[in-house]
């Protein structure tokens, strides 16, 4: 299948223009962030439909993916969001007023508060989690699943290359 979206077209325009340029970045990383921006609105209406922007789901996903007690430090989930720990004070601030997750004093050391994921985050971060994963399978249903994988592989591949040792994930 050859189709033409509009990363090629500037593709072709630029090897009329600049026939030796190697335009195969703007091939990946044009198309990814094209995609990035056609999906994003759809995604934003899915979270808010739970009463959630994707910055909140962010947090109580993260909490609910950690496992029981479904409890961490605000280093490890600022660390994991890859934002500020202002930017994340603000929505725990948010979250905890809509009963989501609540702060509490670590019992190792009581100078150190743990964000808690409450009954009603973890029931709200897993019919989102579904709604969320429903919503993006169908911007993925024109790919076979053999070919979802490949694509899935290669991101993977890419992304942990330019991660490298910088990885947010990394807990204390």
């Amino acid at each position: 299948m050859n189709k033409m979206d509009h990363v090629e077209r500037v593709r072709a325009q630029w090897a009329r223009e600049l026939p030796d340029l190697d335009t195969t970045p703007t091939a990946i990383l044009g198309r990814a962030y094209r995609l990035s921006n056609l999906v994003r609105p759809s995604i934003e209406e899915t979270f808010a439909a739970f009463g959630l922007d994707r910055g909140e789901f962010d947090v109580i996903s993260t909490l609910r993916r950690s496992g029981p007690p479904y409890r961490l430090s605000p280093t490890v989930l600022y660390r994991s969001l890859m934002i500020t720990s202002g930017g994340l004070t603000h929505r725990l601030g948010r979250l905890e007023k809509a009963g989501l997750i609540r702060r509490e004093k670590s019992a190792e050391d009581g100078r150190s508060l743990l964000v808690v994921l409450t009954e009603p985050g973890f029931q709200r971060a897993e019919v989102a989690l579904r709604a969320d994963m429903a919503n993006e399978a169908q911007f993925l249903a024109s790919l076979e699943p053999a070919r979802r994988e490949a694509l899935a592989e290669l991101l993977k591949e890419l992304l942990a290359t330019l991660e490298g040792s910088n990885s947010p994930e990394r807990e204390e």
